[in-house]
């Protein structure tokens, strides 16, 4: 039976990549995001070039509903092989450290934080009984390296960051892969990239950040799971923050 990977937060960007990259390797794709209707208008793409997809339209900030959704593509798919973790909201924006307070953080906290812990529950049993699987997420720069006024996302990124490197960890020995692709630019073909991409043009003196092609960041994703040599993977590798001494 071939194997499955589930795509959170499925869109025209990474996600439609990711899908795209372990499809040619024969996975069947689980497309979860909120919008039925692009979700299966991107089943079809991908079912045109020969790739199993099925939409599982599920709002991914309501934490409490990932096991039935999890169950639900068990049910379509009979399994789950790897997850691919990514949703990014058009809402979702960088706050000044010294203009953060509780209500901000705790809007982040479910898409970015909870929801990934949710997940990693409902899949582990499979995954530690078969002795194979694989969580793979994809998060800002910021979350490794502080910046000024690009906190809010940051600090609540660094969380899930600092629990999956102990997941991977602790579940290495027991056949299950744990890996966080951690990018510093925009990604090409996105919605939210465009969204941003729109706010720095409208501002005489807007940053300018370095785009980078979807599938190039996928390829990355299909050499950390085949290799499983590292639970960390900097895009461009050149801004891998050094240990302190």
């Amino acid at each position: 039976m071939s194997k499955v990977i589930a795509v959170f937060g499925a869109g025209t960007g990474l996600g439609v990549s990711v899908a795209r990259r372990f499809g040619r390797e024969g996975f069947r794709v689980a497309l979860v995001a909120r919008r039925k209707d692009r979700l299966d208008a991107l089943a079809e793409k991908l079912a045109d070039e020969g790739i199993e997809a099925t939409a599982f339209p599920a709002d991914l900030s309501q934490p409490a509903g990932v096991p039935a959704l999890v169950e639900a593509i068990r049910d379509r798919f009979d399994r789950i092989d790897v997850i691919e973790y990514g949703p990014i909201s058009t809402s979702q924006s960088f706050t000044p450290a010294a203009a953060l307070d509780a209500v901000t953080l705790e809007g982040l906290l479910p898409l970015l934080l909870l929801t990934p812990v949710e997940v990693v529950r409902a899949v582990l049993p499979e995954w530690t009984e078969r002795g194979d699987g694989a969580f793979l997420l994809a998060e800002g720069y910021s979350a490794a390296q502080p910046m000024p006024h690009l906190s809010g996302l940051g600090p609540v990124m660094a969380a899930t960051r600092n629990y999956l490197h102990s997941l991977h960890a602790e579940l290495a020995g027991a056949g299950v892969y744990v890996g966080v692709l951690t990018i510093a630019s925009l990604i090409a073909r996105s919605e939210a990239t465009a969204a941003a991409q729109a706010a720095f043009e409208s501002a005489a003196d807007g940053p300018h950040f370095p785009v980078v092609d979807p599938d190039d960041l996928a390829e990355h994703y299909w050499n950390m799971y085949t290799e499983r040599d590292r639970v960390e993977q900097f895009h461009p590798a050149s801004l891998t923050p050094r240990a302190a001494a």
